[in-house]
């Protein structure tokens, strides 16, 4: 069997700027989600970053990705449009993607989901309690019901997503606050899915639990042969890649 092949990306910006950033994750935060993934057998795991040229993913790397993972947060505006199309346009042909975080404000995710993706608001600290809401989904295997992350930044409904298939996780907060914190959707033939904890100030990427639940995603949304996975959800493809209001 051949190994999945897995892309982790993210926008390196915060690590490069900010040196409390950098205390937390050394190796970057891609690099800590690459290392939560290593280990298991079934995947290939490289990094890419927005820094480098062609924001990592020149060179046959989108192309030969299986599953991409996506993290962006303080500059997400700068991710060239050739690269969101490129992105979209591999997903609609059977790749998985997988955004993190504040990667809901993303490009690429904005425009294949086909609404603005905000959430309600936001707030820095304080404990989330992640609930599973699909207990017999694939990417629950194994995962605690709830998982306590101790330190997290709260998002809260209502998320403007659209035509999602599944609800697999639901967050809730010290405030009183719920969000739904991990859904899935497809997008031509390929599968997407949202996992709402992992902010930067906070070491999320090392706990075993989070990294269970990313591998998980990794395994469900690798592509599947087209005889057994025709496309399903809306087609976006036509709209503009700035039809989104950004910000």
């Amino acid at each position: 069997m051949s190994s999945i092949e897995v892309t982790v990306w993210s926008e390196n910006y915060h690590e490069r700027h900010q040196p409390e950033i950098a205390a937390i994750y050394p190796d970057g935060i891609h690099g800590a989600i690459a290392d939560g993934i290593t280990a298991d057998p079934r995947f290939a795991v490289r990094t890419a970053t927005q820094d480098q040229p062609d924001h990592g993913l020149g060179n046959g790397v989108l192309e030969s990705t299986d599953v991409l993972l996506w993290w962006g947060h303080a500059d997400q505006q700068a991710v060239d449009d050739r690269w969101v199309q490129a992105v979209r346009d591999r997903v609609f042909d059977g790749m998985g993607l997988i955004a993190l975080h504040s990667s809901l404000n993303s490009k690429p995710f904005r425009s294949l989901i086909g609404t603005s993706c905000r959430s309600a608001g936001y707030r820095h600290g304080g404990r989330e309690l992640i609930w599973t809401a699909s207990e017999d989904h694939p990417i629950t295997d194994g995962i605690p019901n709830p998982v306590v992350v101790p330190d997290s930044e709260m998002y809260c409904e209502p998320f403007d997503i659209a035509q999602l298939d599944e609800v697999v996780f639901i967050s809730s907060f010290e405030g009183g606050e719920v969000f739904r914190s991990g859904v899935t959707f497809r997008r031509g033939r390929g599968k997407i899915f949202y996992f709402a904890p992992g902010h930067e100030e906070y070491p999320i990427y090392f706990d075993p639990i989070i990294r269970r639940v990313i591998n998980n995603a990794i395994a469900w949304a690798a592509p599947s042969p087209p005889p057994e996975h025709p496309q399903i959800g809306p087609d976006v493809r036509d709209k503009p890649l700035g039809w989104f209001v950004y910000g």
